[in-house]
C-alpha cells in the first residue's frame, strides 16, 4: 500500500509535529531483524532498536508463535484477587537475571506506568514504616521519566514539563552530569563524581526526612546519552542510604542488555532499592513494563495493612496481561539462547569505534556512548531543536532510522545487528553529517 492512499485524518501522533507529519509522512509498513521497510519498498536501516525496546530485531517468529498460543489458551485474565500462571512464571523468571535481593516484580502496559508505580510504591513503602512525611521526590535535569502525571513532574527535560506545570507533584532536581570537559568522552567520564553531592544539599535544604526517594536513568537516554560519571552512582547510593531515602534507577532504556549486562545496575555495581523496566521486556511486540522492588519493600506494605482489602491500592486492568507476559517470556528466552547480553558487551567495541570516527564531521558537536547505545550532539541551528529534526527527517531519506530529541541523535542499535548492518548505518551518518549545508 502506497502512503498517500491511506487516510491520515484522524490519528493525533504523539512527540509528533503532526503538520510537518502530513507534509512530508514519513512511514514504516513492514520491518524484519534489523530493517524497516516503507509502503513503496524502501529499506530503512533500524539504527535505534525501534525505540530501544527492540534488541533481537524485528518480526521474532518465537515471539509471534507465543502470543498466537496465548491468546487461544488464555486472551485476558485480570489480576485484581485473580491471577494468571504465566504472571507468576515471569516474575520469577525476571527475579532470577535483577540484582540480587530486587525479586518482587508489579507489572503495567508502558515505562511511564512503571514510573507512576514507583513513585506509589515508594509512598506506601514510607507510609507503612511510619514515616507518611516522606512526600518529596528527587530527578535530574535533563531527566526522563515517561509521560504520565509522577513522571511528568520528574522530568527534567523543559518541553516536556513546560505546559503541565499546574499538575505536576513535588519534585525538586539535581544537576545533571555532562559538563564541556567531558565532550568526545568513551565511556564513563573521569570526574564529576562530586555532582552526586546536590542531593546531600538538597537534604540539607528540604531536610532528607522529607524525601521518599530519588530517581535516576543510569545513562540518561533520551537526552542523548549521558553517561555517569566514575563514582557518581556510588555517592548517590551512599547519600540516600544515610537520608533513609528510596534509590530508584529507572532502567526502561539500559535494561536487558543495553549496557551489556542484564541491568546497567550490575554493569555500574550499585544497586538500588527500585528499578523499572519495559521497552525490551518483549522485545517491543506487546506494551509492557515492571517495576522490580527489594522483597523487604513488598513486606513492609503487606506487613502494614491487617484488613481485609489491598495492601498497594493501585493496579491497572492490563498489568500482568497474559499475552505480554507470554512475549516477555517467549523474548527472554531468545536473549538466553542467543546469548545476546554478552552479544552486546562483544559488539560494543566495533559500535563505539565507528560512533567515534564520526567526530570531526561538521554536524557533529559531541559524541557520548557506553555498550550499545550512543549519543551524537549536533552543532545546533538557529533555533533549538531544529537541526535534529531535520537531520533526522534526512537520514531517513538515505535510509536510517535514529531517534533525535532536540538537537541530539541516539544511536543505539539491535544486538542482532551484525557488522556490516553497523558500518551501512555508518556510512549513512557519514553522508548526512558530513555536509556542512543543513
Amino acid at each position: 500500500m502506497m502512503h498517500n492512499s491511506i487516510n491520515m485524518d484522524h490519528h493525533w501522533l504523539p512527540f509528533t509535529n503532526n503538520k510537518l507529519f502530513h507534509k512530508e509522512p514519513q512511514i514504516f509498513a513492514r520491518a524484519e531483524g534489523v530493517r524497516y521497510w516503507t509502503p513503496e519498498g524502501n529499506e530503512i536501516l533500524d539504527g535505534a532498536s525501534g525505540l530501544f525496546c527492540c534488541p533481537a530485531g524485528h518480526g521474532r517468529r518465537e515471539i509471534a508463535d507465543a502470543v498466537h498460543a496465548q491468546l487461544l489458551e488464555l486472551d485476558y485474565s485480570p489480576h485484581f484477587q485473580r491471577a494468571a500462571p504465566v504472571s507468576f512464571a515471569l516474575a520469577e523468571r525476571l527475579a532470577a537475571i535483577l540484582p540480587d535481593g530486587i525479586d518482587r516484580v508489579f507489572f503495567g502496559s508502558s515505562g511511564s506506568e512503571a514510573v507512576d508505580s514507583a513513585m506509589k510504591i515508594a509512598i506506601a513503602y514510607h507510609r507503612a514504616k511510619g514515616d507518611a512525611q516522606r512526600t518529596r521526590f528527587v530527578s535530574r535535569s535533563w531527566a526522563y521519566h515517561g509521560v504520565n502525571l509522577g513522571g511528568t513532574s520528574l522530568a527534567g527535560m523543559v518541553g516536556n514539563r513546560r505546559e503541565y506545570s499546574g499538575i505536576t507533584c513535588d519534585v525538586v532536581h539535581m544537576r545533571h552530569t555532562w559538563n564541556e570537559d567531558q565532550r568526545f568522552t568513551r565511556g564513563q567520564p573521569e570526574t564529576g563524581a562530586e555532582l552526586a553531592e546536590d542531593l546531600a544539599d538538597l537534604c540539607r535544604t528540604y531536610g532528607g526526612e522529607t524525601i521518599a526517594a530519588v530517581f535516576v536513568e543510569p545513562i540518561a537516554g533520551s537526552i542523548g546519552t549521558i553517561v555517569p560519571p566514575v563514582g557518581y552512582l556510588k555517592r548517590l547510593r551512599e547519600i540516600a542510604d544515610e537520608n533513609g531515602i528510596l534509590l530508584i534507577f529507572d532502567e526502561v532504556i539500559t535494561g536487558f542488555g543495553r549496557t551489556g549486562s542484564a541491568f546497567a545496575s550490575q554493569e555500574f555495581a550499585v544497586t538500588p532499592d527500585i528499578i523499572t523496566m519495559a521497552k525490551a521486556l518483549t522485545n517491543g511486540s506487546v506494551p509492557m513494563s515492571a517495576v522490580a522492588v527489594k522483597t523487604e519493600i513488598q513486606q513492609a506494605v503487606l506487613d502494614a495493612i491487617t484488613a481485609d482489602r489491598p495492601e498497594l491500592m493501585h493496579g491497572y486492568t492490563y498489568s500482568a496481561h497474559p499475552v505480554a507476559c507470554a512475549a516477555a517470556l517467549a523474548t527472554l528466552d531468545i536473549y538466553e539462547k542467543d546469548g545476546l547480553f554478552a552479544r552486546s558487551k562483544a559488539l560494543s567495541q566495533t559500535f563505539l569505534d565507528g560512533v567515534f570516527g564520526l567526530r570531526n564531521l561538521p554536524q557533529v558537536a559531541d559524541l557520548r556512548g557506553y555498550g550499545m547505545m550512543s549519543g551524537i550532539q549536533l552543532k545546533p541551528g538557529s533555533v533549538p531543536g531544529e537541526k535534529g529534526s531535520i537531520i533526522q527527517r534526512l537520514l531517513f531519506k538515505e535510509g536510517l532510522h535514529l531517534k533525535a530529541t532536540g538537537d541530539a541523535l541516539i544511536f543505539a542499535p539491535a544486538f542482532v545487528s551484525s557488522e556490516k548492518d553497523i558500518g551501512r548505518m555508518l556510512e549513512v551518518l557519514q553522508k548526512v553529517l558530513g555536509r556542512a549545508d543543513h
